[in-house]
């Protein structure tokens, strides 16, 4: 109770995405990147031995412990560099294997595609999210299909549509950003050295470029082995050009998805609540629920209110990705690390707890079908103008004359 701690990780997100980005998770991956790599290495002919992938694959498979994470902070508070804390706190732990961990590797051969398969199974998530909310849509229009309500242009009252239709085009703009968020990232950086040049991978061949290439399609191989149904069949390679990282341009891609997402749960969460002013709509609401400490009688949409403001908030996380793409000089520069590590997974955290907020009112929105029909019949006599005029124009009548009649008359 003496310390900062974020609203997201004890009020919104979900266990499942706290977890894919926790450290454990984090460290996990960048061993299994260790391992593929050095098994690929071995299988290749390099100085590996068998014997060092045995014992390397012993360890990597059991899973990283409390023990080794406090070992590897250890090292990092002498060495001040994350990467090389964990290949010494690895090597710690495989003895044998310790001269050959991370061999011919940059830190950036760990770290970008480590963060590209986290990003993988966060997207992933993310997606299945977002299609249980268009079911649940989808099966709250189907059940309201038939009941007529009025709609709204500007605000103001306009044709009719029907309670389903309105359900169903929320569906449809949420389907739309789900097909968009498996194009948001390219492909994982692969083995390129500390610049992109594969020079010190060109170095252990002896220059042989094909065994180069030969190793990253190895390596490649095993990264998506390890990661199952999760990996996209269109996936056949690693990126063909990079520095020392990743182009920090994708994640603008990887953000912007989430954005959208955001933006078209905002828009949902909106009307919502706007139809709940005017009675038509309540969100799943509990026995012991309590809407004001003042008002005893209210039911706020607070769900709905969460959602914005969560909504919002990933789409403010935009600009931080593309600073950090317009921002990194030359081949690369550190300053992407600090903010990378709050942009990233805090949207994926914030674009999760408003996902899980929103299937549950979908899943339990209430419609006072009495107080929709109601409002539909007070402006019903209007509604019907449109349909008189074209009714004049039938019997040879001058549209733009009776459009001036009947507006005169409904003003």
């Amino acid at each position: 109770y003496d310390t900062y701690t974020s609203p997201l990780a004890t009020r919104n997100a979900s266990e499942e995405m706290l977890k894919l980005w926790s450290a454990r998770h984090k460290f996990n991956t960048w061993r299994r990147i260790w391992l593929a790599v050095a098994e690929a290495q071995h299988e290749m002919g390099l100085p590996v031995s068998k014997e060092q992938v045995e014992e390397l694959r012993a360890v990597v498979s059991r899973g990283i412990t409390d023990e080794e994470i406090r070992n590897a902070e250890k090292h990092e508070r002498e060495l001040r560099h994350d990467v090389m804390a964990h290949v010494h706190a690895l090597g710690d732990s495989c003895p044998k294997a310790k001269g050959i961990i991370h061999l011919g590797m940059t830190s950036q051969d760990v770290v970008c595609n480590a963060d590209f398969l986290l990003h993988l199974e966060a997207v992933a998530t993310v997606a299945h999210k977002v299609i249980r909310v268009v079911v649940s849509l989808g099966e709250l229009g189907k059940r309201h299909a038939s009941m007529p309500t009025l709609s709204f242009t500007h605000y103001q009252p306009a044709q009719p549509l029907t309670v389903g239709r309105r359900c169903v085009q929320w569906a449809h703009d949420l389907y739309l950003c789900e097909s968009r968020l498996w194009t948001s990232y390219e492909a994982p950086r692969g083995l390129r050295g500390a610049t992109g040049t594969q020079a010190s991978f060109l170095a252990l061949f002896g220059g042989d470029n094909k065994n180069v290439q030969g190793l990253d399609g190895r390596v490649f191989w095993k990264l998506k082995q390890s990661m199952g149904a999760c990996w996209p069949e269109t996936l056949t390679m690693f990126l063909q050009l990079t520095a020392q990282t990743y182009p920090r341009v994708i994640d603008t891609f990887i953000l912007g998805s989430l954005a959208s997402v955001a933006s078209v749960l905002h828009k949902i969460a909106t009307d919502i609540r706007l139809l709940c002013n005017r009675k038509e709509l309540d969100e799943p609401f509990e026995d012991k629920q309590i809407g004001s400490s003042a008002m005893p009688y209210k039911r706020n949409p607070m769900r709905c209110e969460r959602i914005c403001g969560l909504a919002r908030f990933v789409m403010n996380l935009v600009g931080n990705a593309y600073d950090t793409a317009a921002t990194q000089w030359l081949e690369r520069t550190l300053d992407d690390s600090s903010n990378r590590r709050l942009s990233l997974p805090e949207a994926f955290l914030a674009l999760d707890g408003a996902l899980d907020l929103m299937h549950n009112v979908a899943s339990g929105l209430i419609v006072h079908e009495a107080m929709v029909k109601k409002n539909l019949m007070a402006e019903l006599p209007f509604m019907a103008t449109e349909n008189i005029m074209m009714e004049c124009v039938k019997l040879g009548g001058d549209r733009q004359h009776y459009h001036e009649l009947i507006r005169q008359h409904a003003q």
